[in-house]
């Protein structure tokens, strides 16, 4: 895992495929093919002010990277980027319920960019 550090990667990821959990908001698009890697997958955090003060969105950005850490290797693919957007209930959350959260739209992600695939190729 590489960590997306531009506001373009940001951007590019915000105008993907959005899924919105209880705790997190998923952004995902493929990698630039000019950067892209096939085993290699990118991430970002972020937590606007509306979560709070500093504190409570570092402690957000803390626990998403926590959760990605341990569901990306699994679940992300390679060549993608996502970025994980903290929501109100980020640092509240139990940690279990925030994985569910993260998983869920990890997978609702990948369905819908396998759908877009799928038109592409007709």
């Amino acid at each position: 895992m590489e960590r997306l550090k531009t506001r373009a990667d940001f951007l590019r990821a915000a105008r993907g495929v959005r899924r919105v959990e209880a705790a997190v908001t998923l952004e995902t698009c493929a990698t630039p093919a000019s950067i892209a890697r096939p085993e290699v997958l990118r991430v970002g955090f972020t937590a606007s002010k509306k979560i709070g003060n500093a504190v409570a969105r570092n402690r957000a950005k803390r626990r998403l990277r926590a959760a990605a850490s341990q569901l990306l290797p699994l679940l992300g693919r390679g060549g993608h980027d996502y970025v994980l957007v903290a929501r109100g209930t980020t640092v509240a959350r139990p940690f279990p319920a925030l994985l569910s959260d993260i998983t869920t739209a990890l997978k609702a992600a990948h369905r819908e960019l396998d759908a877009k695939a799928g038109e592409g190729h007709d």
